[in-house]
Parts: C-alpha cells; structure tokens; sequence
C-alpha cells in the first residue's frame, strides 16, 4: 500500500502528509529547536556535574577570581575582567544576529549580510579570546608544589603599601599576596638546559616539560627566605580566601614536595583541585566547539546571502535558522559564566 504524500509548492511549508504545522513553524525551524532542547540537556549534565563536585570539594575549590586575571598584553592583576569582556562580545554578536533576522524579515538583503559579517566578527573575537585564555591557563602564572599526599602548595608574600608596610584587613591582620617560584626561587633554571625535542633522538618526543625548578631549590629557597609563607589549597570558609600556613607548619608540607606543577593539565594544575581543570578544559572546550560550528556556518550563509540565494527563494528562513543556534550558544555561555566564573 502506498503513501500519499503531500508536496507543498510554495517552498515554504515542507511538512509532508499536509495538516497544521506545528507551532506554525517549518520543518526546519522544529528540527533546530529538537537539536537545541538535546544540546540543553546536554550543557545542563556538564554544569549539574560540575555543581555537585565543586559542593563536595568546596573547601580546596580554586578561586575564579585569583585564576582569571590576565588581561593580554597587560600586566597586572585584573580578576574576571577579560571574561567580562569576552561574554560582553558574544552577548553583543547575539544583538546583530536578531537584526540580520529582522532585516531578512524584511528582504532587506545588504542588510542581513553586513549583520551577519558583524556576527562572525563577534564570534572570532571570543574564539580567539578564549584560545589565548586556554594557553595562559595551561601555562600558568606562579607555579606551586605537589605534595605526596595531594596536597597544592602555593607560596605568598604579605601585601605591601607604597610606604612598604604590610597592608592589613579590617580584623587587623596581613594580607598576603600570592608570588612566583621565579620571584624568590635562586639557583640554576631547570628551563635553562637544551630541551627536549625530536632532534634530541625520538626517546625523548613523549617525554614532558621539565619544570623551571626543583623541589629542593624551592626548599633551599624558602628556608632562606623569612618573608615567604606557604600558601595551603584549603580555603577558610568565613574569611573567603586562602589558607596561609605558618612557617614551620610550611616547611613540613614542603618536606613532603613531590614534584612542581607550572600551569595546568588532565593530570595536575598550580591552581588546586586537579578536576578544576577537568571541568575547565571540558565545559569551555566544548561550548568553544558550538561556537566555532557556528562560525563556520555562519560563513556559509553569509556567502548564500551575498550571493543571493535566499532573495531567489524568497524568504531568509535560514538565518532565522543559524541564528536560533547563535542565540542558545549565547544563552549557555551566559549559565557557563555565572555558574564557573562568578557563583
């Protein structure tokens, strides 16, 4: 028995069998809107997932704001602001899309193609950022030691003022700043011998960076070297921030270094919690995937629009398309910044 199937002519209604659209949208525009729902529900595991294991590590979970504070090109210390401005951009190019799908609304060809080349502009400016934000995470900034138990040892100065006075907190008491093994560590760089590569003999292609120093020139150091305090991955819950370790009490945890960590990877990060950078490395990782996809198809309808493509279908329905997938990358980046930079 055959099927009779009904084949609209008009090009725009592509449901088949006839009777009501649903929604009054097209096949296209459901199909996009069943891929956003599982996409959601995808993006709402990751983030569930990295809930729970932050509340059960609450106490040793880094920091966003001493992590993320670089600014390129600029030295200084500039929490969150950089990310700031990469959400700003994304928000920004979600703008220039809704007017690219309002002027394709209204056959207004030049239009939609300069909104949709603003669009692809916004979106390489945050693709780009958050390559150069992945390669200062993986490279790091101060570095720390990993004890044999586990345990992320950090090193930190006290805070000083102009005058070169220890700056204290209202409860009257130092604050400190984290410092780089480079600002206090002495002795021979590690990074100073010839490294490791192919022409080296293949041995040594899988083998990893070694660390610019070791633990015993950390040690040698910090003996030597009053004014620096060990600063522990704990956090101490009513005062927000870091645990800062006596002297002795520092010592004895660093007798326990087992190797230096500079930067981050799957394995061990100088930040704390190793699966913080699990989590980094996937959620972004994987929203920075969506929103090259996008890019790239926004490129291929831009091409379309300068070509006329949709001007001789007579509609812009697939700019409206992209442009609800534009939206919902928007829309997750918004929940990936509250939840891991801000909360």
């Amino acid at each position: 028995m055959e099927a009779n199937i009904a084949i609209p002519s008009d090009g725009k209604n592509t449901w088949s069998g006839g009777g009501v659209r649903p929604f009054g949208a097209s096949y296209g525009k459901m199909m996009m809107w069943f891929f956003i729902l599982s996409d959601a529900l995808t993006f709402s595991g990751f983030l569930a997932a990295y809930g729970l294991t932050r509340f059960k590590f609450i106490d040793s979970w880094p920091i966003a704001d001493e992590v993320f504070t670089h600014i390129p090109f600029i030295h200084g210390e500039f929490p969150m602001y950089y990310v700031a401005f990469m959400t700003f951009v994304l928000i920004f190019s979600s703008v220039t899309m809704v007017l690219a799908v309002d002027a394709g609304h209204k056959m207004q060809k030049n239009k939609v193609a300069w909104y949709m080349f603003a669009t692809i502009i916004g979106g390489l400016i945050f693709v780009g950022s958050q390559a150069w934000e992945w390669n200062t995470f993986i490279k790091g900034s101060y570095g720390a030691v990993k004890t044999t138990d586990g345990k992320v040892l950090q090193f930190a100065t006290p805070k000083l003022d102009e005058s070169g006075a220890k700056v204290l907190n209202a409860d009257g008491e130092v604050i400190f700043k984290q410092v780089a093994l480079a600002d206090f560590v002495t002795g021979e760089r590690m990074d100073a011998k010839e490294t490791h590569s192919r022409k080296n003999g293949l041995w040594w292609v899988s083998g990893e960076k070694v660390p610019e120093y070791s633990v015993a020139q950390i040690m040698a150091s910090y003996q030597a070297n009053p004014s620096i305090q060990i600063r522990s991955e704990k956090i101490d819950m009513d005062k927000k921030q870091k645990v800062i370790l006596s002297r002795a009490k520092g010592a004895e945890e660093l007798a326990k270094g087992k190797m230096v960590v500079e930067g981050a990877n799957l394995k061990v990060n100088e930040y704390g919690n190793t699966i913080f950078a699990d989590f980094f490395f996937f959620i972004t990782g994987f929203h920075g995937f969506h929103v090259f996809s996008g890019i790239v198809i926004n490129i291929i309808i831009f091409f379309n629009v300068i070509l006329g493509t949709y001007e001789k279908r007579g509609h812009y329905e697939m700019v409206e398309k992209v442009g609800l997938y534009w939206h919902f990358v928007d829309l997750v980046w918004v929940f990936v910044f509250t939840f891991f930079y801000l909360v």
